[in-house]
């Protein structure tokens, strides 16, 4: 719990340890009141270091022997405090050795050793391990790691941990234990072991050299037939980082166990991931199209650290987006490379749009390195992640795949078996491209979302057309003042048919990519030998995380909707043409004028709807319109109401004049056959789905009727998702009840089911604050299940039209769901604090609730540190 001035971590400050650890033997010995964990540490004194201190980190163990080359040490020999254990070692060569008393079943922080339903697993990124044994619990301190577990046979027949099983046998009274070793060094949070009756489903996979790996999926026994999608999706990911970036696995076994209770998505520990059952179990009747390509990146994403984060990992917490920034790339790629690499890129900037844009446009704003930390669990953020993803796809830009390829094939091969910095993951692309990226590592250290703005002049006597292009980046905590950054622009010039014109240009342009580079605060660029004003085409595939300007006009912006040969530029303009359309109506409606939806926008609509020659996935995207979190971190102020009120009027528009084109899509792209998921198929569902959700909102009763069939003769859960989330969002009480108890009813028994139907409720239209609190009091809610929390908590707090109710209950209940989960789950509870984060954008009523709610939370007593940093740097704002 927090003490009275939280600790502030800075990267100025880092030094190496005094003492490295060469290897550890581990043995966990597991009772029903309590586990007793035994360590040997093999010590090697860090000659840059001159002190003799060792400093090993531990908390909430209880000590029951410490010993320094076999010499029993006192209390007086040593220093503790909350976070460790220092002692003075006066060897080169040392071997510490404890014996400690934890207790998992209490464990509800879901960090260290904890109990998951009837198992015990680990979780120990980022500071985890320090709550199972005394360790310098620090990346870049790596050991090999012999483990052995102990445990009754009958309740914990599986013992697993990292590496290669190398012994095993019973025990006395009904025990038994395992044996485990890692010949691979790694850091203390890659650490990873589990116990528990689970089933095993096998399969094999051989690499290019002929080396077969056995691969093994671990899950509760009513999970077992839900494995076989991960099991596929993990070779398919094995194969392509292979032929992508020539890595190979380099253990003979491969293990994947599925949990209930975890905080993230999943953890890539060496040669054991643990999931998140959500994240591993699918069948097509308990999982939509979205989760199986989720549940595809997330195995994806785990299996590539097993070089980018483990092999190569990184030396401190400021470097978290050396790995996370970088396998996110890695597993995005993999995903476009699987699917339609289109509307793969449509979404992850619609994600990043939608989380990461206002996160750096707020209080929570931070570099993708950041400077310091009080807690670093609170910088798994989408600025880590996504925007550290955008940086090194920038990268993969300016040098291009070949080059990119060669760089990456040089960091794994320099760094292997080392904590390293993003400035080394760099420099390895600076010296096999030639090219200079000092000005790029600004990306790095500077936060905020940097700002273009263009604009253009045509020459008709000349034949000479000029972009002029500004950039500028606003203030973000810490830093005022920033310097101008390397932005790539791809993009393209159209004439009055669509077609794109020849580029002849003396900028920094290059015409194999189609990138322009822009380093300077203002660059103004001359394309010669265009006989006509064309239309331009920037920032092609979001070439750059940035907010581009130019002054587009309604008519400009159908056009490329319409013609532009870049798939995601597209969808971009037709983006753009709804968010004018809502954000000049929400104005109309707080002047108090009669606001109408512009006929560009409803001719693009009607346009893309009967376009059969777009795919129905990139149909969908271009017909969806931006969510809440777009629309707010678009405006200066924020008046809920009337954005809600012009979001829902452009609905209305679009389902009712076009109710004849909704009902043909939904029923002309019914499903024959069994279900498959291919993207072609997913696009199909996807796109009736949302034809369904218009024709629903117009109001004709046959849509409740199709809904209701779909719903109750659906083949997959994606169909019958889609007929239940559409009958939510409309009028008709009596049928949700209905639908809603069916689904209960039918899949009350399956975890995953019952969390998509928690989150169903929680994020549909009209639900208030006494719905949420009676959803928290029904059977199916568990304030200790991560997943269920977010179901309900953080599924109400996104539902912006029930959240921000003007009585603040939303507010209010939010709140103390912070408080009770303060002292029970601090990571989630900080999570939900971020929801706050934007208050001092709102207009003066809901600012004042929520600035009141902030101070409330604080005051909480015996507040975590993640909850005081989060709630800290809100109200600062």
């Amino acid at each position: 719990m927090r003490t009275q001035d939280p600790k502030t971590i800075y990267l100025k400050d880092y030094q190496e340890p005094a003492f490295w650890v060469e290897h550890i033997d581990l043995t966990v010995r597991i009772f029903e009141t309590h586990t007793d964990v035994e360590s040997h540490l093999t010590l090697k004194k860090n000659p840059n270091i001159a002190s003799r201190d060792l400093v090993l980190n531990g908390v909430d163990q209880d000590i029951i022997e410490l010993a320094l080359d076999g010499q029993p040490l006192t209390q007086s020999d040593y220093r503790r405090d909350e976070e460790s254990l220092t002692l003075t070692c006066d060897r080169d060569d040392a071997r510490f050795s404890s014996l400690t008393r934890i207790r998992p079943q209490d464990n509800t922080s879901l960090e260290g050793l904890y109990q998951s339903g009837s198992m015990y697993c680990t979780q120990c990124e980022a500071e985890g391990f320090r709550k199972i044994t005394f360790y310098p619990d620090r990346p870049d301190v790596m050991a090999t790691f012999t483990t052995r577990i102990e445990a009754d046979q009958t309740r914990f027949p599986v013992l697993l941990a990292n590496g290669n099983p190398v012994d095993s046998g019973e025990l006395d009274e009904g025990r038994h234990f395992a044996t485990w070793n890692d010949p691979f060094p790694k850091p203390s949070y890659l650490f990873a072991m589990v116990a528990g009756n689970l089933s095993r489903k096998d399969d094999t996979f051989t690499t290019r050299s002929g080396r077969e790996v056995a691969l093994r999926i671990f899950v509760e026994p009513q999970n077992a037939h839900k494995v076989d999608f991960a099991l596929e999706s993990l070779k398919k990911a094995m194969r392509w980082d292979e032929d992508t970036y020539g890595r190979e696995y380099d253990l003979d076994l491969f293990m994947i166990v599925a949990s209930d209770y975890f905080n993230m998505g999943a953890m890539e520990n060496k040669g054991l991931n643990i999931f998140n059952s959500a994240a591993v179990l699918a069948t097509p009747d308990t999982s939509n199209d979205l989760r199986f390509e989720r549940i595809e990146a997330i195995v994806a994403h785990e299996y590539f650290h097993n070089w980018s984060g483990n092999r190569v990992t990184c030396r401190d917490w400021f470097q978290l987006s050396l790995k996370e920034g970088f396998t996110v790339f890695r597993d995005s790629e993999f995903t476009a490379d699987m699917h339609d690499r289109a509307v793969k890129r449509i979404h992850d900037v619609v994600d990043l749009r939608a989380a990461q844009f206002p996160e750096d446009n707020g209080p929570m704003a931070h570099p993708v390195r950041p400077d310091s930390y009080i807690e670093i669990n609170n910088f798994y953020t989408a600025t880590v992640y996504e925007k550290g993803a955008e940086v090194v796809r920038m990268i993969h830009t300016l040098v291009g795949p070949e080059l990119f390829r060669k760089g990456s094939d040089l960091y794994f091969e320099r760094f292997d078996g080392q904590a390293v910095t993003t400035d080394d993951f760099v420099a390895c692309m600076e010296e096999v491209s030639g090219r200079d990226l000092t000005q790029f590592k600004r990306w790095y250290t500077q936060a905020g979302t940097p700002r273009v703005t263009v604009t253009d002049h045509f020459d008709s006597d000349t034949g000479e057309y000029r972009l002029t292009f500004r950039q500028s980046c606003p203030p973000t905590p810490g830093q005022r003042e920033k310097d101008s950054f390397v932005i790539p622009i791809k993009m393209g010039l159209l004439d009055a048919d669509g077609n794109d014109l020849p580029i002849r240009t003396d900028a920094d342009y290059n015409p194999d990519t189609q990138v322009l580079t822009l380093t300077d605060t203002e660059t103004r660029v001359v394309f010669s030998g265009v006989n006509e004003k064309p239309i331009p085409s920037l920032l092609r595939d979001f070439s750059a995380p940035v907010r581009l300007q130019f002054d587009y006009s309604d008519e400009q912006l159908a056009f490329l909707a319409k013609n532009d040969a870049n798939g995601f530029n597209r969808w971009d303009a037709v983006q753009q043409l709804y968010l004018r359309a809502i954000l000049g109506m929400s104005e109309d409606e707080r002047m108090g004028k009669n606001a109408q939806v512009p006929s560009a926008l409803l001719d693009t609509v009607a346009s893309i709807a009967g376009d059969t020659e777009l795919t129905p996935a990139i149909r969908t995207a271009m017909l969806s319109l931006p969510g809440y979190a777009i629309l707010k971190d678009a405006v200066d102020e924020i008046y809920m109401e009337n954005l809600v009120a012009a979001r829902k009027a452009v609905i209305n528009a679009i389902a009712t004049r076009y109710r004849d084109i909704w009902r043909s899509l939904t029923e002309g792209l019914a499903g024959r056959g069994d279900y498959e998921f291919t993207a072609a198929e997913a696009g199909r569902r996807s796109l009736q789905g949302l034809a369904l959700w218009y024709w629903l909102k117009s109001g004709d009763q046959a849509a409740f009727d199709f809904a209701a069939d779909l719903y109750h003769h659906a083949g997959n859960q994606t169909d019958r998702g889609n007929a239940l989330r559409a009958v939510l969002a409309g009028e008709d009480h009596a049928l949700q009840d209905e639908l809603l108890e069916h689904f209960y009813e039918r899949w009350q028994d399956d975890t995953q089911m019952v969390e998509q139907w928690l989150s169903m409720q929680s994020s549909a239209p009209n639900i208030g604050a006494a719905d949420i609190e009676n959803l928290m009091e029904h059977q199916a809610f568990d304030i200790k299940n991560p997943n269920k929390v977010r179901s309900v908590i953080a599924g109400f707090a996104m539902n912006v039209e029930s959240f921000h109710d003007e009585t603040g209950q939303g507010y209010e209940l939010v709140a103390d769901m912070i408080g009770r989960l303060n002292g029970i789950n601090p990571q989630i509870a900080a999570r939900l604090v971020t929801i706050f984060s934007d208050w001092k954008r709102f207009e003066p009523k809901r600012r004042a609730m929520m600035e009141s709610t902030l101070k409330t939370i604080l005051a909480t007593p015996n507040l975590s540190p993640d909850v005081f940093e989060m709630t800290e740097r809100a109200l600062k704002g």
